[in-house]
């Protein structure tokens, strides 16, 4: 038996505030989203939301700022007449990286700045607030201004996922091991799930791209076609149980199952199981430590743990491409954010033989780069910086995961790390060639 028909044949025994209707209007849209950010930081005390456990990570005071800064800088200041800024020197300092606004601290020291305190940031916020309303209580915007608070919406559910990692991260330093949540919510129920097997598509010429009458980032457009040969896509996430046995195969001591990158950032780093694993069979849980679920998918492994795992089961990861066909098929439901579980759940059967967990639970890595699409143009001034200046270094991953809103995902979602990736919740999904 092969190793991938090995992995695909495994078989295995398997508060965040609730989302409410985002409203028929825009300022509902705006409202229900700011109230999810609050919901999602209500747990975390002032200190709490100080810390930045690594460059890659921000305080969440950090996050609560920047997306206020973002309607204040590309809305307010723009199209609300008389608009006074809360604070003049808040345009630099909660500045993300757009080089055509101005200058913006370094990253990795965010958490060296303790003034403006939490209570300044939180009143930030209401100011942006007031304002936002008067913007869009005066009836329908023009398609400008509505346009840039879909964007703003948007840029905001990105960064309560970011939250959400980030205060992972930061607990998970702490000797302490805090618990973000107090609820028992990421516990697995018991059962069986599916066996691994793969589910085929034919070549053919296939559209790629977001649909136009909905919103899309820019480097999800233009939509085209690309031909792609006949594949297999599997049915279900890896497990950790699946991961376990790679491990147990000595998959951390096998340079050749790993990219030339890939084994130097292994000996770098002294990788040897995924992110929050301890060789107690222990893993961190934004709800604290606990036994690892063999039935749950593996999550916050790199880009290179996930390629190597392919190969290793003989398989390899899908394209972009493959994901989004597979994906256009499935429906845009699973274990999200507003599930309240912060942790990806065991799969379960889908009453035929379609691929499951397409949708949350865990972001997928694909075996793409990072790049524009043909035709693709970035937006004219700062916001053209959003995306397109990232289209070098980077892998795409597909699909949201266990801590992204409902509405923010779509077939067409493009997300994007480094291949050295860990700290978000990134997973694996098999793919190969059909024969």
């Amino acid at each position: 038996m092969s190793p991938l028909k090995s992995v695909l044949s495994f078989r295995a025994a398997p508060s965040v505030q609730k989302e409410e209707p985002a409203g028929e209007t825009l300022l509902g849209q705006y409202k229900a989203m700011r109230q999810q950010t609050e919901a999602l930081v209500a747990p975390l005390t002032p200190e709490d939301q100080m810390v930045q456990s690594c460059p890659q990570t921000s305080p969440a005071k950090w996050h609560l700022a920047h997306t206020s800064w973002f309607f204040e800088t590309f809305i307010l200041a723009q199209h609300l007449k008389d608009y006074r800024p809360f604070h003049p020197q808040f345009r630099n300092l909660f500045n993300s990286y757009y080089n055509a606004v101005g200058a913006q601290p370094e990253k990795a020291i965010r958490s060296a700045f303790s003034r403006p305190g939490l209570e300044e940031i939180q009143k930030y916020r209401r100011h942006i607030d007031e304002h936002m309303h008067k913007l869009l209580e005066t009836g329908t915007p023009a398609d400008e201004v509505a346009r840039l608070v879909e964007l703003g919406i948007n840029h905001e559910q990105q960064h309560q996922e970011l939250l959400v990692t980030d205060i992972k991260h930061a607990f998970w330093t702490n000797p302490l091991r805090p618990a973000y949540q107090t609820t028992s919510a990421a516990t697995s129920v018991p059962g069986d799930v599916p066996a691994q097997k793969p589910h085929s598509y034919p070549e053919g010429i296939c559209e790629i791209g977001a649909n136009k009458s909905s919103f899309h980032f820019d480097n999800e457009s233009p939509r085209h076609k690309v031909y792609l040969q006949p594949f297999r896509f599997a049915n279900r996430l890896v497990t950790c149980g699946e991961y376990l046995a790679f491990m147990d195969d000595r998959g951390y001591s096998r340079p050749e199952l790993w990219l030339s990158d890939g084994w130097l950032a292994l000996q770098a780093n002294k990788w040897e199981s995924p992110l929050y694993w301890e060789k107690s069979g222990h893993m961190f849980t934004c709800a604290g430590m606990r036994k690892i679920d063999e039935h749950e998918p593996v999550c916050h492994v790199s880009y290179y743990e996930a390629d190597a795992f392919a190969r290793w089961a003989g398989a390899r990861l899908p394209s972009e491409f493959e994901w989004e066909v597979a994906a256009s098929e499935a429906k845009p439901e699973g274990n999200l954010l507003e599930d309240g579980r912060f942790h990806p759940a065991a799969a379960s059967a889908s009453g035929n033989d379609k691929p499951v967990q397409i949708f949350g639970d865990v972001w997928e890595w694909t075996a793409s780069g990072y790049l524009p699409y043909p035709g693709y143009k970035p937006a004219a001034g700062a916001l053209g910086e959003y995306n397109g200046k990232f289209m070098c270094n980077q892998m795409v991953l597909r699909g949201g995961s266990c801590v992204t809103a409902r509405s923010h995902i779509r077939p067409s979602y493009r997300n994007f790390f480094t291949p050295e990736t860990r700290w978000q919740f990134s997973g694996i999904r098999l793919a190969d060639d059909s024969v």
